[in-house]
């Protein structure tokens, strides 16, 4: 007897509910979830946790793939240590609220930490919409390969400091700010070669907008070391990612 012959004698298993049972089940189930909302709550939350953590994990694994283009462009602003353990790197726009309120958590933590790396990736994510935040990134860039990073970090912080941003920055603002980094006189270079690998690069990560981080190793970078923030963090936050990489959890 084949296994089709043998299959067809077998009786179909009777099912466990009558389709009236079905119905008042079903009842039941909606009655008790609309008397207790806060169920429905719960489970989304946990559906919502589900799916936040495979995209950081999907973002980790994209991180590690990309580690090089991360670590090692060298025209993008990297201010730290040559022989650094390990890399923060944020990609921002000038005029994002959220990148506004990351810098001087940025700036706290690289006092605090002046063994780490901190890569600064300009991803004018607004320029389509608020032209100047184009222009801040092409400044930016042009300061840093022109002036170097003391330059780059005056000109960084003060745009962040002047508070204009989600439209309210200038080209005013970003001549004020370039000059007061001593960065009046720069070479017009175009900076969209630089601009385009970042934003390729960010999209290629999984991030869907800025402020967006990582923290992990400058070399021999693994799922347990690698930390991604998309939307920023706190300073006690991106402190553990950095102990964490350096391989100092828990200590």
């Amino acid at each position: 007897m084949d296994a089709t012959q043998k299959s067809a004698q077998t009786p179909a298993a009777e099912p466990l509910f009558t389709p009236e049972q079905e119905t008042r089940i079903g009842e039941l189930a909606k009655a008790y979830l609309l008397k207790h909302p806060e169920l429905l709550i719960e489970v989304d939350q946990k559906l919502q946790k589900i799916q936040y953590d495979e995209q950081i994990k999907a973002m980790t694994t994209a991180a590690i793939q990309h580690q090089d283009d991360l670590l090692n462009d060298k025209t993008v602003p990297a201010i730290g240590p040559e022989d650094a353990k390990v890399a923060v790197i944020e990609f921002f726009d000038y005029q994002c609220s959220v990148c506004a309120r990351q810098a001087p958590i940025i700036q706290s933590l690289m006092k605090n930490n002046p063994q780490v790396r901190f890569i600064f990736k300009e991803w004018p994510i607004f320029g389509y919409r608020w032209k100047p935040s184009f222009q801040a990134a092409e400044t930016g860039l042009r300061i840093w390969q022109q002036k170097g990073g003391d330059a780059y970090m005056k000109y960084h912080n003060a745009l962040f400091a002047s508070g204009h941003i989600e439209g309210a920055l200038t080209q005013k603002d970003i001549t004020k700010a370039a000059s007061a980094a001593g960065a009046g006189k720069l070479k017009s270079n175009d900076m969209l070669d630089t601009l385009s690998h970042t934003d390729i690069l960010a999209k290629n990560t999984g991030f869907q907008g800025t402020p967006a981080m990582i923290v992990m190793p400058l070399s021999g970078a693994t799922a347990e070391t690698v930390t991604i923030y998309p939307g920023g963090a706190m300073e006690e936050m991106l402190q553990s990612a950095i102990n964490k990489a350096l391989g100092q959890a828990g200590n």
